[in-house]
């Protein structure tokens, strides 16, 4: 029997509506700014990002984007990433 629930969808099945986390797999939250310092997403954005829409997901990406202009991605230990380290290879243009 099939479900009229949707499923997500990815890269391959639906290429114009998958949009890809900016999770880096760094998650710990800056006590100052109270967003993630590997994606730069906020807390309520993190929350957030399975209910979003596609349109929703590339605003908060677009958002993250900007934010690094001034906010570099650190890692866990709060070293700043150089722009070539290889967690922020999908991030390059």
């Amino acid at each position: 029997m099939m479900s009229d629930t949707p499923v997500a969808a990815t890269p391959e099945e639906a290429p114009e509506e998958y949009v890809a986390s900016p999770c880096i797999s760094v998650c710990s939250v800056d006590p100052v700014t109270k967003m993630c310092i590997g994606c730069l997403r906020t807390l309520q954005e993190i929350g957030a990002w399975r209910s979003m829409t596609p349109d929703e997901k590339r605003a908060c990406v677009a958002a993250t984007e900007e934010r690094a202009l001034s906010i570099p991605r650190r890692s866990a230990g709060g070293q700043v990433f150089a722009p070539d380290h290889p967690k922020l290879k999908r991030f390059r243009k």
